[in-house]
């Protein structure tokens, strides 16, 4: 089973979507300029994701940090 919260997190996964699209665009042809465009959107897109689920993930450790040291003084 794939760890999506893993893939989509990993600098290795964004690099070789951005190798495999850029591939794609000058296979057929594609202008530079809108290549370094698509890019950047998916550069920028892949930075987003990774923020939020490593934010998400953090603040998950947090929580339970917290339920276990409530535990604790019970």
């Amino acid at each position: 089973m794939i760890n999506w919260k893993q893939k989509l997190t990993s600098r290795k996964f964004w690099a070789a979507v951005i190798g495999f699209v850029t591939a794609i665009l000058v296979a057929f042809g594609v202008n530079d300029l809108t290549s370094e465009q698509i890019i950047a959107v998916i550069t920028a897109a892949a930075t987003l994701i990774a923020y939020i689920i490593g934010e998400g993930m953090v603040d998950a450790a947090r929580v339970e940090t917290a339920k276990d040291d409530s535990n604790d003084e019970i």
